[in-house]
């Protein structure tokens, strides 16, 4: 396995990125009022999102539609507490633009809407399609000789659709070893708990049956994920890849935590205030 070269200055730089992207996302959740947001598996995702824009992602905000870019998709498309603070966290739009977010007629609502201009490369909502999308953009880029890699970050309860199996058989045909799929394991979906609706039994082996080079790791650790994510771009196999990243969905905020009625839903003045005191550890 590839030794893992991350340095501390750089963790520390991703985690208070991811810091500063959960309080975000906790503001974004609060100003959208009675709309609400989807809080759990938005939070879940935090540290994925902010270590994939923060050091894996090969992408220039100043130029969105560069040709050789990484292309990045949202397949668990209610995952936009996530999705939109490490765009801007990256540059390609300014904080500002986040009091859109769920205002009707803006760019921002509660699932991502294609604008390559704004960073977004792919409409999701509809579970179980990304990773089609994303099958299909590696293709591409195989066909064409690029160098890019696509990144597709999928719910595990999202994992129930049978589409995400005929993309994963179709990834493993093509021998596309330029795409990684992300899963945000946090065991909860809208309905509860995903073992009980639908039991993925060994999920790792699950992957790996289907011809994929599969790594299980923590989803909140910022150097597993960092060393994970390199294990991928330098491991020399013809296959495509899947990180299973095991997160708590509500992730940083205690009375969110594990808990499916946090799926999605709206804060009130009080829990709000607990929320960003609990993220800024003030007692």
């Amino acid at each position: 396995m590839p030794v893992d070269r991350s340095n501390d200055d750089e963790i520390h730089a991703l985690q208070d990125r991811a810091k500063r992207m959960r309080e975000t996302a906790l503001h974004m959740a609060f100003s959208a009022g009675s709309n609400g947001a989807h809080l759990g598996g938005g939070l879940s995702l935090i540290e994925i999102m902010a270590t994939l824009y923060g050091g894996v992602l090969h992408i220039d905000p100043k130029n969105p539609e560069w040709d050789d870019r990484d292309r990045f998709i949202l397949s668990k498309g209610h995952g936009v507490l996530a999705y939109y603070p490490a765009l801007v966290e990256a540059g390609f739009f300014p904080s500002e633009d986040l009091k859109k977010f769920e205002v009707n007629g803006n760019y921002l609502p509660g699932h991502p809407i294609m604008n390559m201009k704004k960073g977004i490369e792919c409409s999701s909502g509809s579970l179980g399609m990304g990773l089609s999308f994303g099958v299909g953009v590696a293709l591409t880029g195989k066909m064409r000789n690029k160098s890019y890699h696509t990144y597709v970050v999928l719910g595990d309860g999202e994992c129930d659709e049978g589409t995400v199996w005929e993309a994963a058989m179709s990834a493993s045909h093509f021998h596309l070893n330029n795409l990684i799929a992300i899963v945000d394991q946090n065991q909860l979906q809208y309905d509860g708990v995903c073992s009980e609706i639908m039991d993925m039994g060994d999920f790792k082996a699950k992957w790996e049956s289907f011809g994929w080079d599969a790594t299980e790791i923590d989803g909140h650790d910022i150097r597993a994920l960092l060393h994970a994510f390199r294990c991928c771009l330098q491991t020399p196999v013809l296959k495509p890849h899947v990180i299973i990243a095991r997160t708590v969905k509500g992730k940083g905020v205690s009375f969110m935590e594990n808990k499916k009625e946090w799926h999605h839903g709206s804060l009130t003045q009080k829990q709000y205030e607990s929320a960003i005191a609990e993220i800024r550890g003030v007692q």
